[in-house]
């Protein structure tokens, strides 16, 4: 429910509902396609009556691509690789929300190009629930352990309702056009 509020909220704040001048549309909501928050998000995009994008990969156990990703916005990989060049190439911001190995995937490769300056512009990077995010992953012990500088942990924030998650996007520089 907190990823079909926020996906909603982005889509009608963000510029995903009108078009600009040369017909693209700004803040976009995409994700992997597949079911669960991925298809919560894609779902407040849904009913906020904007499109959305499904970067849907193809696994052997599972994931056809949920019914609310705009189907001709819903693109299938078969590399994962392939997949987070698209997401990182594309991507104006990036709200993680709890996941498994494919969202720490996802989440430690754009945390890497944004800390090695391979990313054109900064992102602005939230983590979405702080107590599942804090139990999960030590942060500080990379900075305490000298793998990381301290600096780096300044490269994300974290939210707890999809108000925070917004403000805190554009606190981090997330542009969005003007009314």
């Amino acid at each position: 429910e907190q990823a079909r509020a926020f996906a909603k909220l982005v889509s009608q704040r963000g510029g995903a509902l009108s078009p600009r001048h040369d017909g693209l549309r700004d803040n976009v909501i995409a994700t992997g396609g597949g079911p669960g928050i991925m298809e919560a998000a894609n779902r407040g995009a849904h009913d906020a009556d904007a499109p959305s994008i499904g970067f849907n990969i193809t696994l052997p156990m599972e994931q056809e691509p949920n019914a609310y990703s705009t189907p001709d916005l819903t693109f299938r990989f078969h590399y994962f690789a392939m997949r987070k060049m698209h997401f990182a190439m594309r991507a104006a911001a990036l709200v993680v929300f709890p996941g498994g190995f494919g969202t720490m995937d996802e989440l430690f490769e754009i945390l890497t190009l944004r800390q090695t300056g391979k990313m054109q512009k900064p992102l602005p990077v939230i983590l979405y629930d702080s107590t599942f995010w804090n139990s999960a992953i030590n942060f500080q012990h990379f900075a305490d352990a000298r793998l990381i500088n301290q600096h780096d942990l300044k490269l994300f924030g974290f939210a707890d309702t999809p108000q925070q998650a917004w403000d805190g996007l554009l606190a981090r520089g997330l542009t969005v056009p003007e009314a």
